[in-house]
């Protein structure tokens, strides 16, 4: 049991005591220590873990309103084919202060070799204008400071344009989510007031008399409620001065203020798996029927035991397209076998796999650091850890939720700025958590690994594994999206992780990411280390050997059955490496 403290985002497990919100400290001795530990945080340059300013937050696109709440652009009537800017919106979305922008190390994205698998060949574009993009996205994506494409987003948007559907794998931080959003919105530019149902006029808008039943053209379906409201800041943005209007709905969100935004229509909705399979069960509120696209983001973790049935249930609606023209996609950083099963269920015979790198790779930019630390030792270690580089924003991630709140107490009463999350907290403590992580009132967060499933945080320039993940916490896959919170969009960043004699299990594999990425190996785990970088066996429970280059055939293999290709298809089937994007120690406690 937690409990918050009023206007904080620190929150206390049991027998845990915040020493400048709990009142005095009964014992002087105590007190003492306490005021040391504080003025060292202090002096070092760890802020003091401040309250949130909403009136602050409000300048800056944010308020005390619930996340999935924020302002989306009201297309009215009367516009006309071209809508007005509206620079007080314009100001919140693309404000830079809370933004992740890219950063000047694109080069390991660029250098990524690429390879496609299908029967039809996909062109990658070189810059957003040989897209055939509509200009008002275009120019929404210029608003975000996007300069160019990451090869996900160049061969994606081609790749959609085409009508096909897409299994997607690219490193974390390589721009998934925008490769597409960019696309599918474009494609619907100028067709949504013929394609979509019925909709009240923003202009004289009622609850009372314009209420009208949520039939989105674009499903989103998304693993964790931070996830989703992402995403959602994401269409925002790229839906600006569009008639296509984003939602997004989330367990926790109260259902009557979600239903109450759906009825003034919605175009895009991004959610939950439990909240949508909620809603689609009042077809008065929501119905799917016209839904033309569905994307399953953060697959590997959406396509596991705890979604299965929810997500078929949702799939099964959404397959409901009243004109059978509809487009699958799958994105992630990794991919278990288990999307092969989605992908003959749903997905034409002839769709595309574009695959940036190896699935599962880590991305060249993080600098990867192993600790060798005892296990009595480790909150010592991790305190050591925040007083021995440059205070910044940084992300710890724990395997239980027990540990991430003794470690929260812990390091909160040691003097630092920390916040904590994962699924046993409250709603609203988990949207304020991530307000003060943003705003920097507490700049160090503590997280279990899914409930960070996606996070793309501006600055994030730490990210410390307290423990790593073993196999029952998710393995090599898990330390992979945990580290790729760091180091988004050409930016950089450090991943230190404690190692200790738990996490053998874990052991080879997390030596061969760290040579693949040309990081070093410490000498604890040097007996580990191969010869060569060819002799590495990545065993990612992502494909088969015998799967590469055949896609379409086998019943183990990626495709259900091999496709009718035409003849000016068929000389370009298979698995093809584009030119366009070639490859190219602390001591122990």
């Amino acid at each position: 049991m937690s409990f918050p403290f009023e206007g904080e985002t620190h929150v206390v497990s049991d027998g845990g005591a915040a020493s400048s919100a709990a009142g005095q400290i009964a014992d002087p001795a105590v007190a003492a220590s306490s005021a040391a530990d504080l003025q060292r945080a202090r002096d070092y340059g760890w802020n003091e873990r401040t309250n949130l300013d909403y009136d602050k937050l409000q300048q800056i696109g944010d308020s005390n309103e619930w996340l999935g709440a924020a302002q989306v652009y009201e297309w009215k009537d009367e516009y006309g084919d071209v809508a007005p800017e509206v620079p007080e919106l314009e100001a919140l979305l693309y404000g830079t202060e809370q933004r992740v922008t890219e950063g000047g190390h694109r080069e390991n994205l660029d250098e990524i070799e690429v390879l496609l698998e299908g029967p039809t060949k996909v062109a990658p574009i070189q810059k957003f204008e040989d897209g055939g993009l509509h200009p008002v996205v275009l120019d929404n994506v210029k608003r975000c400071g996007y300069s160019k494409p990451t090869p996900i987003q160049a061969y994606t948007i081609p790749a959609v344009k085409l009508g096909h559907d897409v299994v997607g794998i690219a490193q974390t931080g390589s721009g998934k989510t925008a490769a597409y959003l960019i696309p599918i919105i474009s494609a619907l530019m100028g067709k949504a007031k013929k394609l979509r149902g019925p909709r009240p006029n923003a202009g004289t808008y009622d609850r009372r008399d314009n209420h009208v039943r949520a039939e989105p053209l674009v499903l989103v379906i998304v693993p964790t409620r931070e996830l989703a409201v992402q995403i959602f800041d994401e269409a925002r943005r790229l839906c600006y001065r569009s008639m296509l209007r984003p939602c997004v709905s989330y367990g926790g969100f109260p259902l009557g203020q979600n239903i109450q935004d759906l009825g003034k229509g919605c175009d895009i909705l991004i959610g939950t798996c439990g909240r949508l399979k909620d809603l689609m069960s009042k077809p008065d509120v929501l119905s799917m029927n016209r839904v033309k696209y569905t994307v399953i983001d953060e697959a590997d973790e959406m396509l596991g035991d705890d979604w299965s049935d929810e997500l078929k249930v949702i799939l099964g609606g959404g397959d409901a397209n009243e004109d059978a023209d509809h487009v699958y996609m799958m994105f992630s950083a990794t991919f278990p076998k288990g999307a092969r099963q989605v992908a003959r269920d749903y997905m034409e015979s002839h769709y595309l796999r574009i695959r940036v790198g190896r699935a599962g790779q880590a991305h060249k930019n993080i600098k990867q650091e192993i600790i060798e630390v005892d296990r009595n030792r480790a909150r010592d270690a991790v305190y050591d850890l925040l007083f021995s580089m440059e205070p910044a924003r940084t992300l710890i991630f724990c395997n239980a939720k027990a540990s991430v709140d003794l470690l929260d107490d812990y390091l909160y009463n040691k003097g630092l700025p920390t916040t904590s999350i994962h699924s046993d907290r409250s709603p609203r403590e988990r949207e304020d958590a991530i307000r003060s992580f943003r705003v920097g009132s507490a700049p160090i967060l503590i997280a279990t690994g899914v409930s960070a499933r996606g996070w793309d945080i501006k600055d994030v320039k730490h990210v410390i594994n307290y423990e790593l993940p073993s196999g029952m916490h998710g393995g090599i896959q898990e330390y992979v999206h945990r580290i790729g919170r760091t180091a988004r969009i050409g930016n950089q960043g450090l991943a230190t992780s404690f190692y200790n004699d738990r996490n053998e299990d874990i052991a080879q594999e997390l030596v061969n990411v760290l040579v693949e990425c040309g990081q070093p190996v410490p000498d604890f785990l040097g007996h580990l280390k191969p010869e060569r970088t060819a002799d590495i066996d990545f065993d990612d429970n992502s494909e088969d050997d015998g799967e590469v280059g055949n896609g379409f055939g086998d019943d183990d293999a990626w495709g259900a059955e091999s496709p009718a290709a035409d003849d000016s298809e068929a000389a370009d089937a298979g698995f093809e490496a584009d030119s366009s994007f070639e490859a190219s120690a602390h001591s122990s406690w």
